[in-house]
């Protein structure tokens, strides 16, 4: 037996046919309208009829040939004729009524459905095939038949209805993205997050990709592009969400044991490769990038500090001349210089004793070039001590009334003034030994003020230090 609908040939006993999904009755299933209209019709035949031929009626051969041999049975023929010609056009329109309805979209769809709540799902997804083929621009028959894949636990058959849609190229951004959505739900339900990154890397709209870029696993963006670069390159490492970035600098290809990116990369003076990949939170790991930077930066020369090293009787002060481009920082005790070293800003007076000095020269791009060292000695022979020279400043700041007493309480402030030895400095051709005057509110921290004591080395004689109009120091007796 086969299927009126299809021609599809039936299984014995089955009254459903597996490829159109259509019921197979024995008796014509009309709709209630149609039924309604057929019957109508011919209650109306019966009723002209009615009256006018109450007996049997008799067979068509015999009524024609009594119709010709009695007077007027021209016009009863042709009545007839026509009564036969309405019954046939009338059910010729109702089939054909019929036969339109039962293939319209939202028969099938309303079917399905049917089908759909008494858990026919084969039979459901059979009626949205046939409706599919009429009409593919309808992304809803695919989204109602992935959900019945879907509740059949068949997750390859509903993922092939969705990416029906995505692939397509035909339906509105809409549906599209709400295709994007189930599958990654569905994948996402089974746990398989690298074949969410293989659709997402694959999809065309990045207005998508960004929806659902928490699980894609983008290869890193290096933040300069390769190349030889003259200057010491900060480089950046980012990713499109997050995740974790490993990296190597010598070429090898990294793995999750390699170094974790947390902050700029320095890339001096040499070549080097770059290589990085990417792991989001779901694991997904993305390719590996490579770039490949050459560092040529030119060094700059050494600091050259005029004053040799060697012993010295008298206060030196000790100059030093910056190369173009760089900044000069110094040590004393003799750890090495860097950016974080005192800053070289103006001569520097020789301190007493034995001192090591060493000065560094650092571009802008961070080069920093040999050291220079130096060696001094500074010897008084006949000075006084710095502690004595600190007494007799305090003893005279007593007498000229500007200290109250030699704790160093004043009538200008609640707090107290004390006094430190800093270097020995040549002023007006007399070496005086500098003394930095200090601060203390009682709470014991000491705050410099902006006067320096000098105090002559030989005679012990106080002064404060100032400059002459040409910027020379000056020492002005107490």
């Amino acid at each position: 037996m086969k299927c009126p609908h299809c021609g599809n040939e039936l299984k014995e006993g089955h009254l459903i046919c597996e490829t159109c999904g259509e019921e197979i009755r024995i008796v014509p299933d009309f709709e209630p309208e149609i039924e309604n209209s057929i019957t109508e019709t011919l209650s109306t035949l019966a009723s002209m009829q009615e009256g006018k031929d109450t007996e049997e009626m008799p067979d068509m051969d015999k009524m024609v040939t009594e119709q010709l041999e009695e007077p007027g049975t021209g016009n009863k023929k042709i009545w007839v004729m026509f009564s036969l010609i309405m019954l046939f056009l009338v059910a010729l329109i109702s089939y054909a009524l019929y036969s339109y309805h039962i293939q319209t979209v939202e028969y099938q769809i309303d079917k399905a459905k049917s089908f759909a709540e008494r858990g026919a799902y084969g039979e459901a997804v059979a009626c949205l095939e046939t409706a599919y083929a009429q009409h593919p621009e309808m992304a809803e028959l695919l989204f109602l038949e992935a959900d019945y894949y879907y509740l059949q636990e068949d997750n390859e058959a509903a993922l092939s209805a969705l990416m029906r849609i995505i692939s397509e190229g035909s339906y509105t951004y809409e549906e599209v993205e709400e295709a994007y959505d189930k599958t990654v739900t569905i994948y996402a339900n089974m746990g398989e997050y690298d074949k969410i990154n293989e659709l997402l890397r694959s999809c065309p709209d990045e207005r998508i990709v960004t929806i659902f870029q928490s699980y894609l696993a983008m290869e890193p963006e290096f933040s300069y592009v390769e190349g030889s670069y003259a200057e010491v390159i900060p480089l950046k490492l980012s990713s499109n969400t997050a995740g974790t970035i490993y990296y190597t600098t010598d070429g090898s290809k990294p793995n999750k044991n390699s170094q974790i990116y947390t902050a700029p990369i320095f890339l001096e003076t040499g070549e080097y490769t770059i290589s990085a990949f990417f792991v989001n939170d779901y694991g997904i790991e993305s390719e590996v990038v490579s770039k490949t930077y050459t560092i040529n930066l030119s060094v700059p020369t050494a600091p050259e500090v005029e004053l040799y090293s060697g012993e010295y009787s008298h206060a030196m002060m000790i100059a030093v001349e910056e190369a173009e481009g760089c900044k000069v920082y110094y040590t004393t005790d003799e750890s090495e210089p860097t950016a974080d070293s005192v800053p070289y800003t103006g001569p520097i007076p020789m301190p007493l004793g034995t001192t090591l000095f060493k000065f560094v020269n650092i571009s802008e791009e961070g080069i920093s070039s040999d050291v220079t060292l130096r060696t001094y000695n500074l010897r008084l022979r006949g000075a006084i001590s710095t502690g004595q020279a600190v007494i007799n400043l305090v003893t005279r700041l007593v007498e000229t009334e500007y200290l109250e007493d030699a704790a160093g309480h004043n009538k200008r402030q609640n707090g107290t003034l004390s006094y430190q030895f800093s270097s020995v400095l040549l002023v007006g051709g007399q070496d005086y030994y500098t003394i930095y005057e200090y601060y203390d509110d009682g709470t014991g921290i000491l705050s410099r003020t902006d006067k320096v004591f000098l105090v002559q080395v030989y005679t012990g004689e106080a002064a404060q230090l100032s400059y002459d109009t040409k910027g020379n120091f000056v020492a002005n007796p107490i």
